[in-house]
């Protein structure tokens, strides 16, 4: 009989190891289809990046320099808005250079002058939303786009004709559409390596603990075929046929089970919309190597349970006690910490050195987390006072390897939920900035040659709707002091408007401060005469002269140092040459204001801070979404690798716990003994958890920002939970218990 035959006779006879070995297949299940989730995610991020780089004009073979020169394409790119929904606007003429063009898949032809294409759903949107607040902005709709040409199916998309006259001076030069190699998304990349790191080590945990439910058992089985005569080369052999049928019908049934897993995930937003199914997909070779890979890891982790056996069968069989752990295995956090810490701290720092510098972090777990069990249990075996603490600690002090299990899940989760809850806030402080405008004005950039005609076609536009408001050209100037390329420069930007009109458009604290006539006004005190003015930084200027100024209370730091001057006061050879035509909106002449404007300016971005805000939280609720699914997996995997340890723990022990039942000793007395074993050990390793998990949070959020991280009250939440589950993973040792009192001891 080979080691396969003899390994299905076991299963065929043996409940336990049946049960045993249909919780391990889960276990690899869950395992190998997270990790096919997450190995396709950067590729996700591809694909709909390379479905949408038309989009991109920074794509484009262009030359900004030489805007005019003869090419096929004029092209000019930009965001629109419909309310808080975000369209990307492309614009484009033909020059006529070229008769033909290689069009992108999805787009069916180039619109003319006056036409446009749009997506579905924008088509959907125009038709139910009044002309004047949006269908304006497009004149004719002449056909749609196709879902190849879409970053996501909901997309937003207009691809607006033009002809060459009327499109911006910034508008560039394209030889034809992008033929070139999207790149993935770095955030959802990063997050993607992250979620492998400490989404599979809990499912592997989950895997050794369901391996564990027969562990006792089938090491007296190996020993006492070791002392019958087998070679050791023979047991390997049979505890690897074991192993691998459990672990290769885990991972068929996970390469079964990714598809659907990732068809679920086309549901989850990411950067504005969903997923196309055919965007999870993964080359053949990354799916062989991970199916392979992970059993490989389990067999090779079975092997590794018996070297005991294969080494010493007599003592194995006699269950001789085990020897202690060594202080050496405190050293296991420093030296990875101390390794992650000099990944992240390089100027360049390569994303693999910082992922397994992250991974050796979270396998340092496994290695004190047994020495700090054995301390706990030795702290208690001195100090009991009742039974129960007196059970839990011997267990915890002789067996601190097979007692850590069931904490070695909750671990992982903690240290996941700290490092999440130390960078999410500190995304959140990041929020913020955007133009000095007020959240509700409007504005687009303008050369001085075209400004005075976009004010002129936005007010008519205005005034047909029946708006009251007015478009106005906001110029920028410097006022310097110094001489000019040295050090001794100062350079100081002020906005060219009234007193009046900054009072409705800028954010600063002006208010009641405007006074008659024509004067500068700060937030700090200038002297005016001791100011040049000019349009270029660069550039000497012209002297200022003795002209009122007026100071006006500070506003927020991001207006901080804002200067306003009245136009009256700029010197006759100063002209500003880059121009802002800005509009005040309310909520409900929002979207008929953006429409006038774009009208008057095709093919210029229409920018509010209101909208740049509003794209910073959609960007932080799509990483609060995705955190929140990754620690629910790893709290849902930790407290079923809880609940399998505990039982685990009660299997391996049956017969210490019949004896003890047979004796008298209460069920309650040994149930509140194995809640004990799970609480204690969870309640120091997920302090150090949570710690080391705020660690790693920092070091991450400094490869992006170098301002301090920002630690919330909730940090605590991660430990207080992941004792909780503990816990009701340690539930379970009740039932298990009154199932050994119910069959005789005999059995054993």
């Amino acid at each position: 009989m080979n080691s396969f035959q003899l390994a299905m006779r076991v299963l065929r006879v043996d409940r336990r190891t049946r049960t045993s070995a249909i919780l391990t297949a889960v276990g690899v299940a869950v395992a190998t289809s997270l990790v096919l989730l997450l190995a396709s995610l950067p590729g996700a991020t591809q694909a709909r990046s390379q479905r949408a780089i038309w989009q991109d004009i920074y794509s484009y073979n262009s030359d900004s320099g030489q805007a005019r020169r003869p090419a096929p394409l004029l092209m000019a790119a930009n965001k629109d808005y419909s309310g808080d929904r975000e369209i990307i606007r492309v614009d484009i003429a033909k020059t006529g250079t070229a008769p033909m063009l290689s069009l992108p898949p999805g787009i069916p032809k180039l619109p003319a002058p006056g036409e446009s294409i749009v997506s579905p759903e924008l088509g959907k949107l125009i038709q139910s939303t009044p002309q004047a607040q949006l269908g304006d902005r497009f004149g004719k709709l002449v056909d749609s786009l196709g879902p190849d040409s879409l970053m996501y199916p909901e997309q937003l998309v207009a691809v607006v004709g033009h002809t060459p006259e009327s499109m911006p001076q910034s508008a560039l030069a394209a030889d034809g559409f992008p033929a070139k190699q999207a790149k993935p998304d770095p955030m959802l990349e990063l997050l993607a390596w992250v979620g492998v790191i400490v989404l599979l080590v809990p499912s592997l945990v989950l895997v050794a603990s369901s391996a564990r439910l027969t562990a006792t058992r089938r090491e007296l089985r190996m020993a006492a075929l070791r002392l019958a005569g087998a070679t050791p080369a023979q047991v390997t052999k049979i505890v690897a046929a074991e192993t691998a049928l459990s672990a290769v019908v885990g991972a068929l049934l996970g390469i079964v089970v990714a598809p659907a897993l990732q068809g679920l995930s086309t549901f989850v937003p990411w950067a504005g919309g969903t997923w196309l199914a055919s965007d999870f997909s993964l080359s053949l070779g990354s799916t062989i190597a991970v199916a392979v890979a992970i059993p490989l890891l389990v067999v090779f982790a079975g092997v590794l349970g018996i070297r005991r056996v294969l080494k010493t069968p007599l003592f194995a069989a006699s269950a001789h006690a085990r020897k202690p752990l060594h202080w050496w295995r405190l050293l296991a956090v420093p030296v990875s910490g101390a390794f992650f810490l000099f990944a992240v701290s390089q100027d360049d720092a390569s994303l693999p050195m910082v992922m397994f510098g992250l991974f050796l972090l979270v396998a340092s777990a496994a290695i004190i987390g047994p020495w700090v069990t054995s301390a706990v249990g030795g702290t208690f075996v001195r100090v009991w006072r009742k039974p129960a603490s007196l059970l839990a600690g011997r267990r915890l002090r002789d067996d601190p390897k097979s007692a850590y299990r069931a904490t070695a899940g909750v671990v992982l989760a903690v240290f996941t939920g700290s490092m999440a809850l130390t960078l999410l806030p500190s995304f959140e402080s990041m929020a913020g900035g955007g133009r000095t405008f007020r959240d509700n004005v409007l504005y687009a950039e303008a050369d001085a040659t075209h400004s005075r005609q976009i004010v002129e076609d936005t007010n008519a536009s205005l005034a047909r709707n029946g708006i009251a408001d007015k478009a106005v050209a906001v110029g920028q100037v410097y006022l310097t002091t110094g001489e000019v390329g040295t050090r001794s420069q100062t350079l100081n930007r002020a906005f060219v408007m009234t007193c009046e009109d900054a009072t409705k458009l800028l954010r600063v604290n002006i208010g009641g401060s405007c006074q008659p006539g024509p004067a500068i006004y700060s937030s700090t005190k200038i002297d005016p005469a001791s100011y040049r003015v000019t349009t270029d930084y660069d550039k000497a200027g012209t002297q200022l002269g003795n002209v009122p100024a007026h100071t006006f209370p500070e506003s927020d730091e991001d207006t901080y140092g804002t200067i306003v001057i009245d136009p009256a006061l700029l010197p006759s050879d100063v002209k500003p040459e880059k121009l802002d035509v800005v509009v005040p909106t309310t909520s409900e002449n929002g979207e008929v204001v953006r429409t006038a404007l774009v009208g008057a300016a095709p093919g210029q971005e229409i920018g509010s801070r209101g909208l740049h805000l509003v794209g910073q939280q959609q960007e932080l609720a799509d990483l609060r979404r995705v955190t929140v699914i990754g620690l629910i997996a790893a709290g849902v995997l930790a407290g079923c690798s809880a609940a399998v340890a505990t039982a685990g723990s009660v299997m391996d022990r049956r017969r210490t716990f019949g004896a003890l039942i047979a004796a008298g000793t209460p069920v309650r007395v040994l149930a509140r003994a194995l809640r004990m074993e799970a609480a204690l050990p969870a309640m120091v390793a997920t302090i150090g958890a949570g710690v080391v998990g705020i660690g790693v949070g920092v070091g991450l959020y400094s490869m992006i920002e170098k301002d301090p991280v920002v630690l919330s009250p909730w940090l605590l939440a991660p430990v207080v939970l992941g004792i909780g589950v503990a816990l009701l993973g340690a539930s379970v040792s009740t039932p298990a218990l009154k199932r050994v009192q119910s069959e005789p001891l005999a059995d054993e």
